[in-house]
């Protein structure tokens, strides 16, 4: 993100930046959540993982296209989520295997808003698999499942969202490559 394609060994700073609030990464590109409600994204950009209606890499950040009123971001492989201030989910990248929830198998290179999902108050994203945490401390899987990563007792892939089974109390979550993690309000 700093206007160069070269490597470095020692931290740099991101280009024109200012007023971050939050950041998030990918497989070869990142993301930043400004204080103002908006994202900025950079790098790879071969699934329109960086959201501004192209599918052009950027080594600086440019703006990713109608977000708006974003609370909170995360990744995943090659796809990104973002929840808004209604609590709701948007996410934008790859999609080969249903991970923006949309209910497609379809690539978007600007942000898709999640099918029947609301009162979200936390996300997460793992290797082509999302996950959302609900209000009423539920949590939402969709996407990627051949490991059982959607955590409904199958391994059938999802591009909407399914409830992850036996689970309640739910506080925060967080997805790995091929995994995701619950933490239950008993510590």
């Amino acid at each position: 993100g700093n206007g160069t394609n070269t490597d470095s060994n020692v931290p740099v700073q991101v280009s024109a930046l200012p007023g971050i609030t939050a950041i998030g990464g990918g497989y070869v590109y990142s993301f930043a959540l400004k204080n103002d409600g908006t994202v900025r994204a950079w790098g790879r950009n071969d699934y329109g993982q960086l959201g501004n209606g192209t599918n052009t890499d950027s080594n600086v950040p440019v703006q990713v296209s109608t977000l708006s009123a974003i609370t909170a971001i995360a990744g995943g492989y090659n796809h990104s989520l973002a929840l808004k201030n209604d609590s709701t989910v948007r996410a934008w990248g790859g999609n080969g295997l249903g991970q923006l929830g949309n209910g497609t198998n379809t690539n978007s290179n600007v942000p898709v808003q999640v099918s029947a999902l609301s009162g979200i108050t936390a996300i997460g994203g793992g290797n082509a698999f999302s996950l959302a945490l609900k209000n009423d401390s539920t949590v939402w899987a969709w996407g990627y499942n051949t490991s059982g990563q959607l955590g409904n007792g199958t391994n059938t892939i999802s591009n909407v969202p399914v409830l992850v089974s036996a689970l309640s109390g739910i506080i925060t979550i967080a997805g790995g490559a091929n995994h995701s993690l619950a933490l239950k309000n008993d510590s």
